[in-house]
């Protein structure tokens, strides 16, 4: 009797059981979408496909009246660019810490406990501090996400830094390597598609940083957006957005891993370069 834990699916049975969940939902919100506006058909609860639909044509493709700004790609921009930055910033951040404490038993003795502290302190605690000391501008959004995922990085590379065969070391050394040809020629090239596996999953905390600061203090962006309407029960418009929000999500997380592929083949057990 083969045992459930043995059995696994076909590429077409997997691809099946892959959309089945979305499909549920989709049919589930159909279904709960039709019954509320059927009973009252101003219900803002649980908007309509065509609602949905119309409120983002209108943000999308229609100039706002105010600024002449089509605020659904503008939001879409601004949120991305202040992403982007923050995690390039921490991701070179992270990478430079992690790496020197993960190699230099000298510096790891200070610096260690002090990263492990700082990891732990609630970076959205820090967020009224960052707007007092840098004002309500781009620094404090951008430096919230540096906050928030560059010790998830920093201890992440440190412990990848940690886990490289001491032989490799041993031998750089053999061959007359000094310290820094060594985290340069030896350790850094093994290190960075590692330092691509912790931008992606730092990149969930990352978007949780940036809408929580676009939210509170911001002109433009997703969050900001969706923290905008909601006094007005815009459910036509978060739910988009949100969708939205987890698409680029989804996208900007494959693209990585398909950086990863193309330029380190080798990290990857399954690649067929």
């Amino acid at each position: 009797m083969k045992r459930l834990i043995n059995l696994t699916p076909s590429k077409p049975l997997k691809l099946l059981l892959g959309i089945l969940p979305f499909a549920l939902i989709l049919v589930i919100y159909l279904v709960a979408s039709d019954a509320r506006l059927a009973e009252n058909a101003n219900d803002k609860l649980l908007p309509s496909f065509t609602q949905m639909g119309s409120a983002i044509q209108s943000l999308a493709f229609e100039p706002s009246k105010r600024s002449g700004e089509f605020l659904f790609w503008q939001d879409t921009l601004s949120s991305l660019y202040r992403l982007a930055l923050g995690i390039f910033i921490a991701a070179i951040l992270g990478f430079t810490i992690g790496l020197l404490t993960g190699a230099i038993p000298t510096i790891y003795s200070p610096i260690a406990p002090l990263l492990t502290v700082i990891s732990l302190v609630p970076p959205m605690a820090l967020l009224p501090v960052l707007f007092i000391v840098f004002g309500l501008g781009e620094l404090s959004k951008v430096a919230l996400i540096v906050i928030g995922v560059a010790p998830f990085i920093a201890r992440d590379i440190q412990r990848c830094t940690q886990e490289i065969p001491l032989e490799q070391l041993v031998k750089a050394q053999t061959l007359g390597a000094s310290t820094w040809q060594i985290i340069v020629r030896v350790l850094t090239p093994q290190l960075m598609p590692r330092l691509i596996n912790a931008v992606r999953l730092s990149l969930g905390a990352g978007w949780l940083f940036l809408i929580a600061a676009e939210a509170i203090a911001s002109t433009d962006g997703l969050g900001y957006r969706i923290f905008l309407v909601r006094r007005y029960m815009s459910m036509d418009v978060i739910l988009p957005y949100v969708a939205w929000i987890t698409l680029l999500a989804f996208l900007v997380d494959w693209l990585l891993a398909k950086i990863n592929l193309w330029c380190f083949p080798w990290h990857n057990p399954n690649s067929k370069h």
